[in-house]
């Protein structure tokens, strides 16, 4: 009865704590935090750890920090790493969007990877809890993606999704809001940039941040072969030890990524071999929906449509999907009690 009174006046939050993004939806208001992944902890001489900055101030201190700062990503292949280092994210984005009123504790429903083992989910309630949630529900990653690019997975209908994410590729297939057959393939955006700095160093002897890998793969980065384009690159010269810049083509790019997608394409197989004959059939004919802030990757849904011989959609804006189906099963308790875990 309590928590029913105070569902009145809270404001309950959906999460998606992602390698490279956290993304906050609250209610009649949607998507309300966006913020990079990333805590900057002062460590003493004594071992104790202060954070110094979070997200967005955060950010432009990787690879800038002295010896006793450190950039922490707590979230590694979509999953907690670094538990105190999440929560310290966690209150401090919950206090934002919520404010500090304890008595006003919001229910919390956060998308977890389908393969967390109960360890992990029980301390990723308990997270929540100190961060001030007076109710947790945790949704599997593709059951939410799913709903928020609208499918239909309360029909005994097969649907394949891929969240392709910083840190992982979820790939799950759904029916009747469940998980029939679910695979995570560690990756996704962060092993496409760290890809690209192997190539430049590699090919051209050149040392860059993840910082610039990213930038130019979002430049002339794609899946396949595009139009030749070129951007130039600095670095540190590994043979001279200074500064150098070098013209990077397209071309160069595209066979760096070519081992990521080639992953994502094996779990897809994967979880399809797994698949029941009827659903698999579904998947055929309906295609597989790609969502995730790295599935925006140019000519990525040929590549995989290439390699998988199924047809493959990107979802528009799929980027938030996760958290905004979430988001919509926060406003339906019937929806949240059959997706949850």
């Amino acid at each position: 009865m309590l928590s029913a009174v105070l569902g009145l006046f809270s404001q309950d939050l959906a999460l998606d704590l992602g390698t490279s993004h956290t993304r906050i939806w609250m209610r009649n208001h949607g998507v309300v935090i966006d913020e990079p992944t990333v805590v900057a902890v002062h460590r003493n001489t004594r071992g104790r750890r202060k954070v110094l900055a979070i997200g967005k101030d955060a950010l432009p201190m990787l690879g800038r920090t002295p010896h006793d700062v450190h950039t922490v990503k707590p979230i590694k292949d979509g999953r907690i790493a670094d538990f105190e280092v999440a929560e310290a994210l966690l209150v401090h984005l919950v206090r934002r969007v919520h404010g500090r009123n304890s008595l006003m504790s919001p229910r919390m429903v956060v998308a977890v990877p389908c393969s967390t083992s109960d360890v992990e989910r029980r301390a990723v309630r308990d997270s929540c809890k100190r961060a001030g949630a007076r109710e947790v529900h945790l949704v599997p990653r593709s059951l939410a993606a799913a709903i928020g690019a609208n499918l239909p997975i309360e029909q005994p209908r097969g649907h394949l999704v891929v969240d392709i994410g910083g840190g992982a590729a979820e790939i799950g297939v759904l029916s009747l809001r469940g998980v029939v057959a679910s695979k995570s393939v560690p990756g996704g955006g962060e092993a496409m940039d760290e890809a690209i700095v192997t190539m430049l160093r590699d090919r051209f002897d050149l040392l860059v941040g993840h910082g610039t890998a990213e930038r130019l793969k979002l430049e002339i980065g794609a899946a396949m072969t595009r139009p030749p384009a070129t951007s130039r690159v600095a670095g540190r010269c590994l043979r001279t030890g200074v500064p150098r810049a070098v013209e990077v083509s397209a071309e160069d790019v595209t066979t760096a990524l070519a081992p990521a997608i080639d992953a994502i394409a094996a779990g897809i197989r994967e979880v399809l071999e797994g698949t029941p004959p009827g659903l698999a059939s579904d998947v055929a004919e309906h295609g597989v929906v790609l969502v995730g802030g790295a599935s925006s990757l140019r000519r990525l849904d040929i590549a995989l449509r290439d390699r998988i011989g199924l047809p493959v959609m990107v979802l528009d804006e799929g980027r938030a999907a996760a958290v905004t189906g979430i988001g919509r099963a926060l406003e339906s308790r019937d929806l949240l009690e059959a997706v949850s875990c």
